[in-house]
């Protein structure tokens, strides 16, 4: 709850930052409508936004809390359709993973990748993919402190064939060619997160020992060759998986039999495929009997597989879709509309006014109705845009679930802001503007007489 009332505090305060930006553009819009022949139209854009100007405090309040809600729903709305994107499913060029069917984690004979391969590599042309279409992941984790294991000093890598990274391993086109190639050429080399580097207190060029929890008695000593892209992989490491196989035959050697781990070393295979019906084939092939059978594996598509990871998050991921969303946006409508009702009851007069100078029922209506939406527009584009520029710079939502340790706004969140603020006024304005219209002209004058 601490945490939470502190983000709130920090949106607030980066809203407020934000303030002078809303009222240059309103005071902006004001000018440029005065300077020019107007129509009718935008004089009547004209009176909103003087009206708007007219009561700063108000308007203000009104601002802060659009951009604040409009904030928080861009965040949960990125994590939401990025879990959307990872497991739907596609119907060229789609990812398959390979895994042991019988057990989480999935652990089977390294043999297996080449077994696999060949299976499908064999397939008919136009069906087998490419050879730079294949993956293995085998998953090394360890700490640099055995006698004081912590978050801060452990380090998960991914063991695989840097040939491949590039190609195979989401959001790492941008990695450096000639890094990829480097550690294909140092088996010791390692590429590290940018978090995890600072984590581990380390710089690229340095080298580090790691003693592995998953793989007893094998541990290893890196060399830092460079740091991955920033984003996804800030947490996590890169490193040769030949480093890790011979390790394992070099501790055969030493003891006199296999690691215990020896025969079930591959986590992962991944393999990229160009239609669904090659994956179809593929599938039978791995399930064909006498085929893989000790372990039996399965194969599915990656989106499947992502899926399957998220079963353990599914219950936070329908409660951010269908309990948090809605809430703030109700919220948000319920600010704005008592925000306007408060402005509409202090403005009786002014409405009994442009009755008499002609405005009729239907207008009145319309003025405070785009009111609500004029400030909930640009309130909710200074909002998104934000949440665009400034969480993407500081690497993402740190909102880790499953292998996912950060997530990005897209930039479909710069039409999210205005279209969610928009909304969200329009509704809260509903009730304020029909009160407005239902003004009589007689009762306020009397009073006042």
């Amino acid at each position: 709850m601490f945490y939470f009332f502190l983000i709130v505090a920090g949106l607030i305060g980066l809203a407020l930052l934000t303030l002078p930006l809303f009222f240059s553009v309103l005071y902006g819009a004001q000018f440029a409508l005065n300077n020019i022949d107007a129509g009718r139209g935008p004089r009547f854009l004209l009176v909103m936004l003087k009206s708007l100007g007219r009561n700063r405090l108000r308007t203000s309040l009104t601002f802060i809390a659009i951009f604040v809600f409009v904030f928080m729903i861009t965040g949960i709305w990125s994590i939401l359709s990025f879990l959307s994107a990872v497991t739907e499913e596609k119907s060229k060029d789609l990812k398959a993973i390979v895994t042991e069917k019988h057990q989480l984690p999935s652990q089977m004979p390294f043999a297996y990748a080449q077994s696999i391969s060949r299976e499908v590599q064999s397939m008919p042309e136009g069906q087998r993919p490419r050879d730079d279409d294949l993956m293995t992941w085998q998953f090394y984790g360890g700490t640099l402190d055995p006698t004081n294991r912590t978050r801060e000093n452990g380090v998960f890598f991914f063991a695989l064939d840097p040939k491949v990274m590039r190609t195979m391993m989401d959001d790492l086109e941008g990695l450096d060619p000639q890094l990829a190639e480097a550690l294909r050429n140092n088996m010791r080399g390692c590429i590290l997160g940018k978090d995890r580097l600072k984590a581990l207190n380390k710089r690229v060029g340095e080298r580090m020992k790691v003693f592995s929890f998953n793989y007893k008695d094998i541990d290893l000593e890196f060399d830092i060759i460079g740091q991955a892209p920033d984003g996804r992989y800030d947490q996590t490491a890169f490193m040769n998986r030949d480093y890790l196989n011979r390790a394992l035959e070099d501790y055969e050697r030493k003891n006199g039999a296999k690691h215990p781990l020896a025969e079930k070393s591959l986590n992962l295979f991944w393999m990229r495929l160009p239609t669904t019906e090659s994956f179809q084939v593929v599938a039978e092939r791995m399930a064909a009997p006498g085929k893989f059978s000790q372990p039996s594996v399965k194969v599915e598509t990656a989106s499947s597989g992502i899926s399957a990871f998220l079963d353990a998050y599914r219950d936070l991921v329908w409660a951010m879709r269908y309990l948090l969303a809605p809430a703030i946006l109700v919220s948000m409508s319920l600010v704005i509309a008592n925000a306007i009702s408060i402005s509409v009851r202090e403005r009786v007069t002014e409405m009994a006014v442009l009755k008499v100078l002609g405005f009729r029922p239907w207008q009145i209506l319309l003025l405070v109705l785009g009111e609500g939406l004029l400030i909930g527009v640009i309130s909710g584009f200074l909002s998104s845009g934000l949440t665009y520029l400034v969480v993407d710079y500081y690497g993402g939502i740190k909102f880790p679930i499953a292998f996912f340790p950060a997530f990005f706004v897209p930039a479909a969140a710069l039409w999210w802001g205005p279209v969610l603020g928009g909304l969200a006024a329009l509704f809260g304005s509903i009730l304020p503007a029909w009160s407005a219209r239902t003004v009589k002209v007689s009762e306020v004058f009397s009073k006042v007489a």
